[in-house]
């Protein structure tokens, strides 16, 4: 790639024409199947030759998103997309399970891959190891990466990948291919297509057990929209190669204003002589960027950290400019004190407002000016539909919605005459008198009957062939050059030369792609599955993966004999190491969940600690430690390992003696998995609360203090315990880790117990309970009730009586009850 590609997203033929007539470079589009949007409308199977068609006569391209995790079960169903894909001349796809996109780079080689952000990239070590398991064209970082950590990517000596970032859109508050949230509380996996919104919605925080009035602010996990259009010098500085624009469940008007922004910005930037260049960006192309989506616009990650400047905590909706704060309110219009500036969004009869009251964003207040009389907004007293006695002095007014712009962008779009991009023709003519004239273009050429005359006057010269030449009409070609290598003076009749020139065209044939090669080769799925000999079945084992040291002291008290320490604070490992140390036990040191550039310093710490072995929970952590052969290494729930391609992949490259089972699988899921790969490999959370959301954005630092990051904070999450109470009253745990992401557990712990002789019989042995704020006694009895299930001395009905007993918010069979079972 040369200059940096503007992507676009495209979820029907309206967004792809508002796309390619704004000028994008390429966009992105789902299928039925496979893609991590579908509510959005996607194209259909039917629709793909047609629409790589389009794109490539306008010299566009086209990348399939199958950004899913695939199931055991649909790996066929995946290969049959690949070949669908590789035929339809696709240019690149977008991919976040390992498993398919092992497939994707053997079924479909000259099909791009893309790495997408679901796989959680956020390190050189992470995007180094995915580039040693195969090639890849592109890989979208994770944007939670500051454009300085975005730097030390791109320019580290590992690094062989073009990046791509996300610079225009919504944020999702917790890492992409982390969020088990959706599926969690609702079997409707953020890793399947099905994200539920959860961060939209309004939470109550609880500290020590009280709730923290915050007034206005009930939505804690809901980030405001990114917009880096004043960052587009610095990341095409900092090497980024493609800049991905978020929305395909957006409207074709969205598609249409973002991607023309852009494409200003981008273009003035390459453009200018002058670093840094000056900003061509408009007021009214700020407004198009605020009314056509936003919940307010932040440049994100991508400037550093600071919480609140990123989530508020008012709303979660859309919301447009702000128009001002009311004055003066009588029934049926309002005055308003409008901020000083030159820059004020127009106000127009037609134009949709809410009142933000600081309510209950379900019952706030919203209508269409009726009319604007001098310094007054009017409303229809009937039609409005606003209840005047709720609209006071003090309310803030936000714009929603301008038919007029949204008038004129749709005209825009949908009037764009969008002229086929023709190809670059470079033509030799070569011949002599007495020989064939040779018309060549590459590889193809075409040579005359009739043979080159001596010309009496008036030879074939470069003018000559040039105008004749170029007459290329209606074809996809355009005459690039002319290399005239004719020998002495030549005579040729130019009814010839131009029957000669469609010959050569007719043999060059129809343009197909703008750089994507098609077909598929003979690989399926299956060549690629594990073997899965029969073994006789080992003894069941259970593992504790403790939060505090009280817990280990339990775990140890219980026999234990294995346990995983994952701790806050790393520095209390060696601590945790030397209690173990005096029994039999064995500990694994579990590394964070995420790590970014220059936080293998963690990594290190654990090493220093001298343990048994290793829970390997990002694709950094697979990296460094994949030649350490003295340490036993599981890779965790967070490697998403749904299918066995997957899983034989991360076994294999990275020496893993086992690997957690995916939270994403329901129990029918996991025994399907079992069934195509070796169960010895595997092991399966028993019982634990679900992790939810795992996020940059710290509630701790932007609603418990008046800090920014973690130097000004003060670090309330190490003097309270903090849950968040949802809309249906379940608390959730929120705790924070080293590196001061917060993760929330999900208040009742999911449990397993009813489907464990199922687990057993399919031959799985390896079985772990996860621990979260339990006290020593607590864990105990939670410890033994397991101990008895696996030793057969209770079944799974007295066991879950116990546990629900145990557990005070209850227990939920969670995300493996949707089985068959």
């Amino acid at each position: 790639m040369t200059d940096p590609e503007l992507l676009s997203p495209a979820g029907n033929w309206d967004c792809a024409r508002a796309a390619v007539a704004a000028g994008a470079d390429a966009i992105f589009f789902g299928l039925p199947a496979f893609n991590a949007r579908l509510r959005a409308d996607n194209f259909t199977e039917d629709d793909l030759p047609e629409l790589m068609e389009f794109l490539h006569q306008h010299g566009v391209k086209g990348f399939v998103t199958m950004n899913t995790l695939i199931f055991t079960s649909e790996l066929e169903a995946a290969e049959a997309q690949l070949r669908l894909v590789a035929e339809a001349g696709v240019d690149a796809l977008i991919i976040q399970d390992l498993g398919l996109a092992k497939m994707a780079r053997e079924i479909a080689p000259n099909v791009e891959l893309h790495a997408s952000t679901q796989m959680t990239i956020t390190s050189p070590e992470g995007l180094a190891f995915v580039e040693s398991l195969f090639p890849m064209e592109r890989a979208v970082l994770a944007r939670e990466l500051s454009i300085k950590e975005i730097t030390k990517i791109t320019t580290s000596p590992e690094t062989v990948t073009p990046i791509e970032v996300f610079v225009h859109g919504a944020l999702c508050v917790a890492y992409s291919g982390q969020c088990l949230t959706s599926e969690s509380l609702g079997q409707r996996s953020a890793n399947r297509g099905e994200c539920a919104q959860a961060c939209r919605m309004p939470y109550e925080i609880l500290v020590d057990g009280e709730v923290q009035d915050l007034g206005e602010h009930r939505y804690l996990l809901s980030p405001q929209d990114l917009a880096a259009v004043d960052l587009i010098p610095e990341l095409i500085q900092a090497g980024v190669k493609s800049f991905k624009i978020e929305g395909r469940l957006k409207t074709p008007e969205y598609v249409a204003a973002v991607t023309r922004v852009y494409r200003k910005a981008i273009d003035a930037c390459l453009s200018s002589s002058i670093s840094p260049p000056p900003s061509p960006i408009t007021h009214a192309d700020r407004y198009a960027l605020e009314m056509t989506f936003s919940r307010g616009l932040t440049t994100g990650w991508l400037a550093g950290t600071d919480h609140p400047y990123l989530t508020h905590g008012r709303f979660g909706k859309k919301r447009g400019p702000l128009l001002g704060t009311i004055t003066e309110a009588q029934n049926g219009w309002i005055r308003l004190d409008v901020p000083p500036s030159e820059q004020n969004p127009p106000l127009k009869a037609g134009d949709g407002i809410v009142f933000d009251a600081g309510e209950n964003r379900d019952l706030e207040q919203g209508a269409r000016i009726w009319k604007v009389e001098n310094d007054r907004i009017i409303f229809h007293r009937t039609f409005s539909g606003i209840n005047f006695d709720r609209i006071r002095p003090g309310i803030t007014l936000y714009k929603t919605s301008d038919p007029a712009l949204e008038s004129e962008i749709r005209k825009f779009w949908q009037n764009a005459k969008l002229t086929p991009k023709k190809s670059p023709l470079h033509l030799t003519v070569a011949g002599a008198p007495g020989k064939p004239l040779i018309l060549r273009s590459g590889e193809s050429q075409v040579t005359s009957e009739q043979a080159l005359q001596e010309a009496s006057k008036h030879p074939l010269n470069t003018e000559t062939l040039t105008k004749q030449l170029s007459r290329l009409g209606d074809t996809p070609y355009e005459l690039a050059s002319l290399d005239n290598q004719l020998v002495g003076d030549c005579h040729f009749p130019l009814s010839a030369l131009n029957q000669l020139r469609r010959d050569l065209i007719e043999k060059l044939g129809p343009l197909t792609s703008v750089g994507a090669a098609t077909g598929a080769t003979t690989i399926s799925y299956q060549d690629l599955l594990p073997k899965r000999e029969s073994s006789s079945s080992l003894p069941p084992q259970l593992s504790i993966l403790c939060r505090s040291l009280d817990q280990v002291s339990a775990a140890l008290t219980c026999g234990a004999s294995i346990i995983y320490c994952d701790f806050e604070d790393p520095r209390r490992f060696k601590e945790a190491v030397s209690l173990v140390r005096e029994g039999t036990a064995k500990i694994h040191l579990a590394t964070p969940r995420i790590l970014k550039p220059g936080e293998t310093g963690y990594l290190k710490l654990i090493e220093r600690a001298e343990p048994d072995g290793l829970l390997l929970r990002n694709l950094a952590s697979l990296n460094y430690y994949k030649h350490r052969s003295d340490l036993a290494k599981t890779g965790d729930f967070s490697l998403n390992v749904a299918n066995p391609i997957t899983a034989a992949l991360l076994k294999d490259q990275a020496a893993l003696d086992l690997l957690t089972v995916s939270y994403d699988l329901n129990i029918g899921q996991v025994l399907d998995l079992l069934d195509h790969a070796p169960p010895e490999w595997f092991e399966i959370s028993l019982h634990q609360h679900m992790p939810m959301f795992h996020m940059e954005h710290c509630v701790f630092c932007t609603f418990l203090s008046e800090g920014t990051t973690y130097k000004d904070c003060g670090r309330p999450c190490e003097k309270h315990v903090v849950h968040l109470r949802d809309r249906v009253g379940q608390l959730h745990r929120l705790q924070a880790d080293v590196g001061c992401r917060n993760t929330l557990f999900n208040g009742r712990a999911q449990t397993g117990a009813r489907f464990y002789e199922s687990l057993r019989e399919k031959g799985l042995s390896r079985f772990r309970i996860e621990l979260l704020d339990e006290d020593s006694a607590t864990a105990i009895r939670t410890i033994e009730a397991y101990q008895k299930l696996l030793a057969e001395r209770c079944f799974p009905s007295e066991l879950l009586a116990e546990v629900e007993a145990i557990e005070k918010l209850g227990v939920t069979e969670g995300t493996l009850r949707s089985g068959s079972l």
